[in-house]
Order: C-alpha cells, then sequence, then structure tokens
C-alpha cells in the first residue's frame, strides 16, 4: 500500500497512457476514428514520407516511434517519485510538485498528440498535436520568465493556461498560424533560448539587446534576416523577441548547470530539425516502405531531448550553495 501511496502519480499516468493506447486499438478497429488527409487515399505517400496503410495507424512507422515520449514521461514520473525533497526545496523539479508534474505530463501527452495525427490523418488529430506541442514549448520560457520576473506559481499557471486556451482555440477555428501568421511552437523555441540567456547572464544591457538573439535562433532554423526584413509585414511577430526583455526585471536567484544535460538536449533537437527536413516525400532519405522513418527518428530524438531538458532543470539550485 505504501508502495502505490509514494508512487500515485507514476500510476496515474501509466494507467493513462494504458488506456489511451487501449481506447485507440478499439475506436480505430470500429473505424471510428480514421480518417484520411484531403487528397489522399490508401496507398498514396503521405506528406511524411510514409506510405498511408489501410490498417489501425495510416502511418505506423510514425505514429508508433511516438511512444518515446511516453515511455520517457512515464520514466519522469518515476524518477520525481522516487526524490527526497531539498531542505530549501528551491528546484520544483526535484520531487512531484505541480510544476514539475506539469512538465512530465505533457512530456507525456506530446506522444499521443502526434500519435493522433499521424495514426488517423485527421482535422482533430493534426489539432491535438499542434495543441501538444505548444502546451510543451511554452513551459521552459515561462519558468525562466517566473524566476526573473518574480511570478508566483499562481501566476505562472494563470499565464500558461490563458496561452494554451487562446492557441486552442484559435488554431481550431484559424489553423496552426491562429489567423494572424503566428507560429507560436517555433516563437517560443526562440523565446526559450533568449530567456535562457537572460537566466544564465542577466544585466541591465543584456536584458535590452537580448530580443536580437531571437534572429541569431531564427537562423539556425532557416529564416535569415534578409528574409525577415524584406518581408516585415509577414514576419511582424519578431518584436515578441523583445518580450524576454520586458518582463524579465529582476537577475535570477538561482543558477543551472549547462553541461551535459542542456547542450544534449540542444544538439539532440537541431540534428532531430536536420533529419525532420528529410521526412518529405522526394527528399533523399524517403522511402515509404522502409520500416526506418526520418520522421520518426524525429520524434525518438526529440523525446531524448526533452528528457535531457528535465534533467537539466534538475541541476537548478541556489546561488548561493
Amino acid at each position: 500500500m505504501s508502495f502505490f501511496k509514494k508512487n500515485n502519480s507514476f500510476i496515474i499516468a501509466l494507467i493513462s497512457s494504458i488506456v489511451f493506447l487501449l481506447g485507440y486499438l478499439v475506436l480505430g478497429k470500429s473505424g471510428l476514428i480514421l480518417s484520411l488527409e484531403p487528397g489522399e487515399t490508401v496507398g498514396d505517400i503521405s506528406k511524411w514520407c510514409e506510405r498511408v496503410s489501410p490498417g489501425l495507424f495510416r502511418e505506423p512507422v510514425n505514429a508508433l516511434s511516438n511512444l518515446g515520449f511516453m515511455f520517457l514521461g512515464l520514466l519522469m514520473f518515476w524518477i520525481l517519485s522516487k526524490d527526497k525533497l531539498s531542505d530549501d526545496n528551491s528546484n520544483q523539479f526535484i520531487g512531484l510538485t505541480k510544476i514539475s508534474i506539469l512538465y512530465a505530463g505533457v512530456s507525456i501527452f506530446l506522444g499521443p498528440g502526434s500519435l493522433l495525427m499521424h495514426g488517423t490523418h485527421s482535422y482533430w488529430g493534426q489539432w491535438i498535436d499542434n495543441v501538444s506541442m505548444v502546451m510543451y514549448i511554452i513551459i521552459p520560457w515561462l519558468l525562466n520568465i517566473k524566476h526573473l520576473a518574480r511570478w508566483s506559481d499562481k501566476k505562472f499557471f494563470v499565464s500558461y493556461i490563458s496561452i494554451v486556451i487562446s492557441f486552442s482555440l484559435l488554431s481550431w477555428f484559424f489553423g496552426t498560424n491562429m489567423g494572424i501568421n503566428l507560429d507560436l511552437f517555433g516563437l517560443s523555441i526562440a523565446l526559450w533560448f533568449i530567456s535562457e540567456i537572460l537566466f544564465r547572464f542577466w544585466s541591465p544591457l543584456l536584458r535590452w539587446s537580448s530580443g536580437f538573439i531571437g534572429f541569431l535562433v531564427a537562423a539556425i532554423f532557416g529564416i535569415m534576416p534578409s528574409e525577415i526584413f524584406n518581408n516585415v509585414f509577414e514576419y511582424w511577430w519578431i518584436i515578441l523577441f523583445w518580450l524576454p526583455a520586458i518582463l524579465s526585471t529582476h537577475p535570477p536567484t538561482n543558477i543551472r548547470d549547462y553541461n551535459p544535460w542542456f547542450f544534449l538536449g540542444t544538439a539532440s533537437y537541431i540534428i532531430a530539425f536536420s533529419i525532420w527536413l528529410q521526412g518529405y516525400p522526394g527528399t533523399k532519405f524517403c522511402n515509404p516502405d522502409s520500416i526506418i522513418q526520418p520522421h520518426g527518428i524525429w520524434h525518438l530524438l526529440t523525446a531524448f531531448a526533452t528528457l535531457c531538458f528535465f534533467k537539466f532543470l534538475r541541476t537548478e539550485r541556489l546561488l548561493d550553495k
């Protein structure tokens, strides 16, 4: 009995994952959730390279590779359930706290979100996939803002839930860019790195120049400054690169160790993104009938990145320690 009391969050997460998979199998077998992309038929090559299957998963490899997110998210819950809380309790990723549960829970949810998209080829499946990605990627930069703006847990969660609900509604009715040409997922990657630099090197001068870091992040992912400034109305969201500067009114009271987990997670994601670019029909490594799919590898590597960043956030401690 004591084992279940101590590990109830892990047990709940495990049961939820099993229920999802069983529910998918039952509904998929009955044909209630399976669909096809517009203009696509069984046997075609999907937009993510894998051949469209008539079975329970329209893209079997690209769908089932998302189990990596679920497995590693469950591992996070297991680690957290075994933690002993520190005396100062300064790290909210040690033990089962509201924030650590949110991170581990959303990391698991990335799996069902993407699996539903690749498995069902439905509009709602694609929507859930996008929502799950946004639910994950806004956590790190909001956590940094929480530290640098001296937010309470309540303010953090109110901000988080407000963003998630707004994105969910707008993306359902107007598509991923919410009808305002804003890629919130991509922007959040830039906001994470900007806020992380501020967390590590905060100063008044860096605070107001930190927005320029966003252009470097955009360039890494293929959007060069020349393209941005030649289409400034299309890329209007660059003004949001200065959002961390506006909110980061105080230097951090905590410090983190970046080596190895932050660098390993970043490298894993960048490598995954390079492989993701090969997961399209017509690219050199696209073989629609292979059990090795570039997009499936992207899933596994990004799942590993979520674990790396989890381990990185667990290194946080007070500056005077």
